[in-house]
C-alpha cells in the first residue's frame, strides 16, 4: 500500500500539472468508489479550477476554486497518473478527469481505494498529526497511553497519519527498537531516537520518490527507488547491513514485520 513517501510524491509530481488549471469534463465508470454515495462528482467538478493539491497521512486531497475538497486514496493497488487523451485507457481506470490538453486517470484493480466528498469539511478529527512535523514529546505523550506493541501503536493512523508497514519497519531498525517492545515502555531517548528515525527515513524515501514493490507509480508513471536502499523491509533471511545477522520476519496484527535480533534488542 503506498504509504506517505510514495502519495508525497504523487502529490508533487501532480502540482505543476494541475493546479490553476480548469476541469474541462468528468468521466466516472464506478459509482461504488465514490463516498458518501449519491454525490454528483461530474456536477460539482466540471468547470472548476483546481486551486491546491495538497497530502493529508496517505490521502491526495484536492481543493477546489468553490473551496470544496474531495480526496483520493490510492488504496493498495491505486494509481494515479497524468495522460495523453490519445494514450490506451488502461483496464480498472474508474476515473478520467479532463484538464487542459491532458487527463488525470485513477486506476485500481483491487478497489481498496476510492474518491471521497469532503466538501468544505474540516480536517478529519479521526488522523493524528503529520510525524515529519510531530515533537519527540508529543510522540511520548501519544505512545504514552497505548500498551500496544510499537509496531501497532505506530500503524495507528489516529495515532500519527501517514506511517505503513514499509517506513515503521524501517525507522524501527534506524532506531534500534524492537518492533514487539510496548509503546508505553519506551524510554525518553528511545523516543527521541525513534522520532529522530522517522523523520530521516521518510524524507530519504520522499527523496528517493518512494518504494516500488509492486503498483506504485508517481503521477508520470515513473517508479520509485527506495526499496533498493530498505534495510530490512521484506529482507527476511537477508544479512542485516549492520551486523550481518539474517533479518527475521513474524507476523502482528496480520502485517509482515521486520528486524534484527541483534541490532533490535527486545
Amino acid at each position: 500500500m503506498p504509504e506517505l513517501p510514495e502519495v508525497q510524491t504523487v502529490v508533487t509530481t501532480l502540482q505543476p500539472r494541475l493546479v490553476g488549471e480548469r476541469i474541462r469534463s468528468i468521466r466516472l465508470a464506478r459509482t461504488d468508489i465514490l463516498t458518501p454515495d449519491g454525490v454528483d462528482l461530474p456536477r460539482l467538478l466540471t468547470g472548476r479550477s483546481i486551486r491546491s493539491i495538497d497530502r493529508r497521512a496517505k490521502r491526495i486531497v484536492f481543493t477546489l476554486d468553490d473551496e470544496n475538497r474531495f480526496y483520493i486514496h490510492l488504496g493498495m493497488s491505486g494509481r494515479l497518473t497524468i495522460a495523453l487523451p490519445t494514450d490506451a485507457v488502461a483496464p480498472h481506470t474508474h476515473l478520467v478527469i479532463e484538464i487542459a490538453s491532458h487527463e488525470l486517470r485513477f486506476v485500481d484493480p483491487r478497489r481498496f481505494g476510492g474518491i471521497w466528498w469532503m466538501g468544505r469539511d474540516a480536517d478529519d478529527p479521526d488522523l493524528g498529526p503529520e510525524p515529519l512535523t510531530l515533537s519527540s514529546r508529543d510522540l511520548a505523550a501519544r505512545l504514552k497511553g497505548t500498551k500496544r506493541a510499537i509496531k501497532a501503536a505506530l500503524l495507528d493512523q489516529s495515532l500519527i497519519a501517514g506511517l505503513g508497514n514499509i517506513y515503521v519497519d524501517e525507522s524501527l531498525f534506524v532506531a534500534g527498537i524492537h518492533p514487539l517492545r510496548p509503546a508505553n515502555k519506551l524510554k525518553p531517548d528511545q523516543i527521541e531516537r525513534l522520532n529522530k528515525a522517522i523523520k530521516q527515513v521518510l524524507r530519504q524515501a520522499i527523496e528517493a520518490k518512494g518504494s516500488s514493490l509492486r503498483d506504485y507509480v508517481d503521477a508520470d508513471g515513473n517508479r520509485g527507488s527506495f526499496q533498493t536502499l530498505h534495510n530490512v523491509y521484506d529482507r527476511a533471511k537477508e544479512p542485516c547491513v549492520t551486523c550481518q545477522t539474517p533479518i527475521k520476519r513474524i507476523v502482528l496484527g496480520g502485517r509482515s514485520t521486520h528486524f534484527c535480533t541483534r541490532c533490535q534488542k527486545r
